[in-house]
């Protein structure tokens, strides 16, 4: 998880076996371990299987990893090194805005960062699975609209027994932050809109019950494995964890806000089970 403080942001980690545990979890911060304090946020993990290693991904100004043969040890991650030698030409051109919240997933030959910019760009990079975690280039803007409609957070993922893979980008609306749905038929490939709701949209204050939020922020699906496939089971009820603040309470300062955790679970049909086979 991302930590917010007087200290700026950092990393941090906890463990429990049922969502109804979470709040009373222990969470220890990783500054103490081999990552060490300073800058740190937009964590992910991954198990890569071809190499039988835990990886964390997160943001350091630049994208940044970590490794672990122990999940279950938070001071086991080893300390930070960076995907790239120097940030791509596009991260530093016209238009370009630095980049932020970075995720990786992995098909048979290759593997992909994604990653956003705070300025309307999803972007992609790629390297041989062989040659992971180096050797990331050919970093190519793969969609791009106005700030508020392609704005941070993306997450990617296979669907179980498709050729189908989906991303989720974070928007921002009057109502606060949501998700919007992208569909591929390969990650290398072009992203079209996946839902025909408006502003083809996953999850927003429009479409969850009883929101305690002001927007879904910020998201992850809860998966049925670990691995760089990041695969999803179109058969099984969608849950999505996300940080979400309350409406009622107003900040000077977006590292002040907030944020608590929740998941949200589809109910009936949706064009991701339509395609549980």
């Amino acid at each position: 998880m991302t930590t917010a403080g007087s200290a700026g942001w950092g990393l941090a980690y906890t463990s429990f076996g049922k969502w109804s545990d979470a709040s009373s979890a222990k969470i220890i911060p990783l500054a103490k371990s081999a990552i060490g304090p300073g800058y740190r946020a937009a964590p992910q993990v991954f198990y890569f299987a071809p190499q039988k290693t835990w990886y964390l991904v997160y943001q350091g100004g630049d994208p940044l990893y970590s490794t672990s043969n122990d999940i279950n040890d938070p001071m086991s991650w080893s300390a930070p090194k960076p995907f790239f030698p120097v940030a791509p030409d596009i991260i530093k051109q016209p238009r370009g805005n630095g980049w932020l919240d970075f995720w990786v997933i992995c098909d048979d030959k290759k593997c992909y960062l994604f990653n956003t910019d705070d300025h309307g760009r999803l972007l992609r990079s790629e390297t041989d699975i062989s040659r992971f975690p180096n050797g990331f280039g050919n970093t190519v803007a793969v969609l791009s609209e106005k700030t508020e409609g392609l704005f941070e957070a993306s997450n990617t993922y296979k669907i179980a027994n498709t050729d189908t893979y989906i991303t989720l980008v974070e928007a921002i609306s009057p109502k606060g932050r949501y998700f919007r749905i992208w569909k591929s038929k390969g990650l290398g490939g072009k992203w079209e809109p996946f839902s025909s709701a408006p502003m083809n949209t996953f999850a927003s204050r429009d479409n969850v019950d009883q929101s305690w939020s002001e927007g879904i922020s910020h998201g992850e699906m809860v998966r049925t494995n670990a691995d760089q496939t990041m695969t999803i089971d179109p058969c099984r009820p969608l849950e999505y964890l996300f940080q979400g603040n309350d409406p009622a309470v107003r900040v000077d300062d977006y590292i002040k806000l907030p944020y608590r955790l929740g998941v949200i679970t589809a109910k009936g049909e949706n064009p991701v089970s339509a395609l549980c086979r």
